[in-house]
């Protein structure tokens, strides 16, 4: 099981504008310290938490951000719907398109996505695979 991932940034002001355009529509909750910003869904008292958690954070060796090359998070939305409104939320929050919502012919009949990138560079897909919606060839 993944317990968190993180990704880098060099303005962390302009991280958080843009995860908390969507991130908490997801459930995920801020908590922001000197080492950056981390995003973890709430648990309920005498419960595990639920993983995994986001972090975004300055690198820890002192030197720039980047990207990784193919390196991408993917968060889970409950539908086709919210999958589009986070996607343009993120856009209006910083983010630049890396693929606009839609199905793709390469993946499952359900599976609706949108791509972005986030001001460091980093990909984020938003998708549903709701099975109560209609589907690519539906």
């Amino acid at each position: 099981m993944i317990a968190y991932v993180t990704v880098g940034a060099d303005d962390i002001a302009r991280a958080k504008r843009f995860y908390s355009a969507f991130l908490p529509k997801l459930g995920y909750e801020l908590e922001e310290g000197p080492a950056g910003l981390s995003y973890a869904l709430p648990v309920a008292p005498g419960q595990s938490p639920v993983l995994p958690d986001f972090y975004v954070k300055p690198p820890f060796d002192g030197r720039p951000a980047s990207a990784g090359n193919g390196a991408m998070v993917a968060f889970e939305a409950r539908n086709q719907q919210q999958v589009r409104d986070l996607h343009a939320a993120a856009l209006l929050a910083g983010g630049t398109d890396e693929g606009q919502p839609g199905f793709r012919a390469g993946y499952g009949p359900q599976f609706y996505v949108g791509y972005l990138r986030d001001p460091q560079g980093n990909k984020i897909a938003l998708f549903a695979s709701n099975p109560n919606e209609p589907g690519r060839d539906g």
